[in-house]
C-alpha cells in the first residue's frame, strides 16, 4: 500500500489536531466555563481595586491589599443587601420557601389564572383560556422550573470557585497576559499579537461596563416601581434586581419572584409590579440591551439579538451569557489578522486609538 505523499500527511495531521482540540475543549468545557465567568469577575472587580490603589495612603504599589478591600466591600454590600431582606424573609425562611414553591406549582397548573382574574375582573372564558393556556404548555415551564434548579446549583457551586480565581486574575493577570503572549507569538508577530491582546483587554472592560449600565437601568426601574405600588423594602429589593440582572434569564426570574413573594408577605400590589415587570423585560431584552451591547462593543444591534438567540439554542443560560463576548473576542481576532500586509506602525496606532475611531478609520 503506497504511503501519503508529505502533503496529504500535512493535512490529515491538522485534521487530526483540530479534531483533538475540539475534543478536549469539549470535555472540559464547564471547566472553560469557570475561568470564563473568573475572568469576567475580576474585570468586574478591577475598577473598584484600582480606586482603592488610586486613592489609598497605604501599599498604593501593591495590589493584594486592595484587592482584598474590594472583596470586603462587595461582601458588606452583599450583606447590607439581605439584610434589607431580613424583616421579610430571615424570620420565615420556611414560609417564603412554600411561597416560592407554591407560586411555581400555581403557574404550571394554570390555578394562578383564577387570581389574576379576580384581581382584574376577567370574564369566566378569559380565566379558562388563559389557564388552559398554561395548562397546554405546563411541560415546557417544568422544564423551565428544572433547567433553573440545575442552573441555580451549579452556580451555588460556582459562586466559591469563581471569586478565588478572580483573585488570582487581579493579582497577575497582566503577567499571565504577557506570558501568553509570549508563549503564541514569534518574533514576527509579536507586536501583531499584544496589539490584538489589547484590544481583548479593552473589549472586556467596555463588555463588563455594559452589564453594570444594564444592571443599574434594572436597579432604577424595580425600585421606581416598587415605591410606585407600595412596597416596603423597594430600595433593598431594587438592588437585589440590578445585581442578578448580571445573571441572564435566571437572574430576573430569581428577582421577579422574590419580588412578588415579598408582595405576597406584605399585601404589596405584585400583580401590578408583574405586569410591570413583563413589559419592562421585553423593552430590555429586544431594544434596551441590543443597543447598549452593540454601542460599547461596536456590534449591530439586531446581530447582539440574534447571537443572544443562538447562544441561548446551544447553551443555554450559559451561552446566552457568554455569546456576546464571545462573538466581540472573534471579531477583535479576526481583525487581528489581516488579509493585507500591515505595517507595524499601523498596528500600534489602532492600539493607540479609541474604538470609536478605529469604527471611522479606513
Amino acid at each position: 500500500m503506497p504511503l501519503p505523499d508529505r502533503r496529504t500527511a500535512r493535512i490529515l495531521l491538522t485534521i487530526l489536531v483540530f479534531a483533538l482540540v475540539l475534543g478536549i475543549l469539549y470535555v472540559a468545557r464547564a471547566v472553560i466555563v469557570i475561568f470564563a465567568f473568573s475572568i469576567l469577575s475580576a474585570y468586574l472587580i478591577d475598577p473598584v481595586v484600582r480606586f482603592l490603589q488610586r486613592h489609598s495612603l497605604f501599599f498604593k504599589n501593591l495590589r493584594g491589599p486592595h484587592v482584598v478591600e474590594a472583596y470586603l466591600t462587595f461582601i458588606v454590600l452583599l450583606a447590607l443587601v439581605f439584610h434589607g431582606l431580613a424583616p421579610e424573609f430571615h424570620k420565615h425562611p420556611g414560609r417564603f420557601v412554600d411561597q416560592m414553591s407554591a407560586l411555581a406549582g400555581r403557574f404550571s397548573t394554570g390555578e394562578i389564572a383564577d387570581d389574576l382574574g379576580s384581581n382584574f375582573g376577567w370574564s369566566n372564558t378569559q380565566t379558562f383560556r388563559i389557564k388552559t393556556f398554561l395548562q397546554q404548555h405546563r411541560a415546557s415551564i417544568d422544564n423551565t422550573m428544572k433547567e433553573m434548579e440545575r442552573f441555580a446549583s451549579t452556580a451555588i457551586a460556582g459562586t466559591l470557585v469563581i471569586p478565588i480565581l478572580a483573585i488570582f486574575f487581579l493579582s497577575d493577570g497582566e503577567k499571565l497576559a504577557n506570558h501568553i503572549v509570549h508563549l503564541i507569538s514569534t518574533s514576527e508577530s509579536y507586536e501583531a499579537v499584544r496589539v490584538m491582546a489589547a484590544e481583548l483587554h479593552v473589549m472586556l472592560q467596555h463588555y463588563i461596563r455594559a452589564k453594570v449600565l444594564l444592571g443599574l437601568l434594572s436597579l432604577s426601574f424595580c425600585t421606581a416601581a416598587m415605591l410606585a405600588l407600595g412596597y416596603s423594602n423597594a430600595l433593598t429589593l431594587g438592588a437585589l434586581a440590578g445585581m442578578l440582572e448580571f445573571i441572564p434569564v435566571a437572574g430576573w426570574v430569581i428577582a421577579a419572584g422574590t419580588i412578588v413573594t415579598a408582595g405576597l408577605l406584605g399585601h404589596s400590589h405584585w400583580i401590578w409590579f408583574l405586569i410591570l415587570l413583563c413589559v419592562w423585560r421585553i423593552l430590555m431584552d429586544y431594544w434596551i440591551s441590543p443597543r447598549v451591547m452593540g454601542h460599547e462593543l461596536e456590534i449591530h444591534p439586531l446581530l447582539a439579538i440574534f447571537t443572544v438567540m443562538v447562544g441561548g439554542a446551544v447553551g443555554g443560560i450559559i451561552g446566552i451569557y457568554l455569546s456576546i463576548p464571545l462573538v466581540a473576542t472573534l471579531r477583535v481576532i479576526y481583525r487581528g489578522f489581516p488579509t493585507r500586509s500591515t505595517s507595524r506602525t499601523r498596528l500600534l496606532h489602532e492600539f493607540t486609538a479609541s474604538p470609536k475611531q478605529q469604527a471611522t478609520s479606513p
